[in-house]
């Protein structure tokens, strides 16, 4: 039998689901030859694209080649260590899940979900749910234009009433994207109205609040229904990629809206909090930068200075 294509669902270390376009899914061990060419340095991830082959037995598969990846989602070692955890491969964005009520938007956190993005180099998307439950539109807007204005795609959905959902069925069609956010945002809700076949569960997908720094459970592709090249990553929660080995002086560059004034300011180190000549201040004071995002940048960045301090 010829080899076959397809990407790696699940699985660590020794065994790996590997799905092909049809649907198939055989489960298939790294090649002896892969493994003596990295002398045991190469780490497969879920969303990996490989080829698989017979066994010399004809009893089992193998995994005989990967191809290059495009894109990770990784966990980084904390305290400057070298290496990271790869937590998925080849994803093309992130969507970012918050509801507008019930429970309301914790800005700070999204922030936070979206500056992991940007250290990852995914897109990200913010997802605003459970707009049946807004005020009046208006809410939904204040809430929308901190992240419009700093670039971001903001869909505005609601699992209930539908509203939203022919656009996010585009946004996930063809792609592998990992969705996340915290408890409660009806992230599972979302995703079983846009494809009832998944079946999900409750708080299945993205356990982001989890408060165990050091959680073991693997990520995993969702296939989505119909749709061969579509997949939800499953991870255990980006709070768990959190903002580990980002060092304090590069956050700037994982907030977009700052973009047009770095490099711009008096001095080279700029921290754009007390510093004279700050063109990114300057930019806050003149409206291009909402005061809302600012916050979370300086919230943020004593975060980071703080565990450098630690380690």
């Amino acid at each position: 039998m010829s080899a076959v294509a397809g990407i790696i669902v699940e699985g660590t270390g020794g065994v790996w689901r590997v799905r092909s376009r049809d649907g198939e899914e055989r489960d298939a061990a790294l090649a002896g030859r892969l493994k003596q060419e990295d002398r045991g340095n190469r780490k497969l991830a879920v969303g990996d694209h490989v080829t698989v082959e017979p066994d010399e037995r004809g009893s089992g598969w193998r995994i005989t080649s990967i191809a290059e990846r495009k894109s990770v989602l990784a966990r980084r070692e904390p305290g400057g260590r070298h290496g990271e955890r790869i937590l998925a491969a080849n994803v093309d964005a992130v969507l970012v899940v918050f509801s507008v009520a019930q429970p309301e938007p914790h800005v700070r956190m999204i922030d936070r979900f979206l500056v992991i993005a940007e250290a990852n180099d995914l897109k990200a998307h913010v997802v605003l749910n459970k707009i049946d439950l807004a005020t009046s539109p208006a809410t939904v807007d204040a809430i929308a234009e901190p992240y419009l204005a700093a670039g971001y795609p903001v869909h505005r959905t609601s699992a209930k009433r539908g509203d939203g959902l022919e656009e996010m069925r585009r946004e996930l069609h063809g792609r592998v994207t990992a969705v996340t956010g915290p408890s409660g945002v009806g992230k599972s809700s979302l995703l079983n109205a846009l494809h009832p076949e998944l079946g999900l569960r409750t708080q299945e997908i993205s356990q982001s609040v989890n408060k165990g720094r050091h959680t073991t459970v693997g990520s995993k592709l969702i296939p989505l229904p119909g749709d061969p090249d579509g997949f939800l990553v499953d991870t255990p929660g980006l709070r768990e990629v959190g903002m580990w080995g980002l060092p304090s002086g590069s956050l700037d560059q994982c907030f977009p809206e700052f973009a047009p004034f770095l490099g711009e300011c008096r001095f080279q180190d700029c921290k754009h909090d007390t510093e004279p000549g700050c063109a990114v201040r300057d930019a806050l004071a003149g409206g291009r930068i909402k005061p809302s995002r600012y916050e979370s940048y300086l919230k943020l960045r004593g975060e980071l200075v703080a565990s450098e301090n630690v380690w």
